[in-house]
């Protein structure tokens, strides 16, 4: 299986990382590593993650607050639709 992010989610991203990299000089990467990680756990079992809207998935990260809502949209794609911060305000990322 393979993903793509949508133009939102890419852009979430990458300011997470921009974020955390004026946080402490690293930070960004190691973010960005963790999303990665998470990508390939999300690949290996896709509907694995709860549904949290339809047709949409959430996957937290473990060391940053952060989610990833995908949705599959066949049996070898998924696509991100948002990277965000689980502390905000509960559907923010629409």
């Amino acid at each position: 299986m393979t993903h793509r992010f949508n133009l939102k989610a890419r852009e979430e991203f990458k300011n997470a990382c921009d974020f955390y990299n004026d946080q402490k000089p690293g930070l960004g990467y190691e973010f960005a590593m963790e999303v990665g990680l998470a990508i390939a756990v999300i690949r290996d079992a896709p509907n694995r993650w709860p549904l949290i809207d339809r047709g949409i998935h959430k996957y937290r990260l473990d060391r940053f607050p952060y989610g990833i809502l995908y949705r599959i949209l066949d049996a070898q794609l998924f696509e991100i639709v948002a990277v965000f911060d689980l502390r905000a305000e509960p559907g923010s990322w629409r």
